[in-house]
């Protein structure tokens, strides 16, 4: 039987296995759905310090440009 494991975020209680589960640095962090693994990311993004994260924010955002600008390409009609 599978060990049940406890939301951080709600307090609801799943089996190990289903969830989400956040590895960082070694420590686990469980969420029953992922309403509460985004509730939690979301409030962990508003307290870090906005000038060490807006680099990694500007390096993604180019990151996924690029692969919707190739999905974009990708899907045009050759005639």
């Amino acid at each position: 039987m599978k060990a049940k494991l406890e939301c951080i975020v709600c307090g609801r209680k799943f089996p190990e296995g289903q969830g989400i589960k956040l590895t960082m640095k070694g420590e686990d962090y469980y969420f029953h759905s992922k309403a509460c693994a985004y509730t939690f990311l979301k409030e962990a993004v508003y307290n870090v310090d906005l000038d060490e994260i807006s680099g990694i924010f500007k390096e993604l955002r180019k990151k996924y440009e690029e692969i919707n600008e190739k999905k974009r390409q990708a899907a045009k009609k050759v005639i």
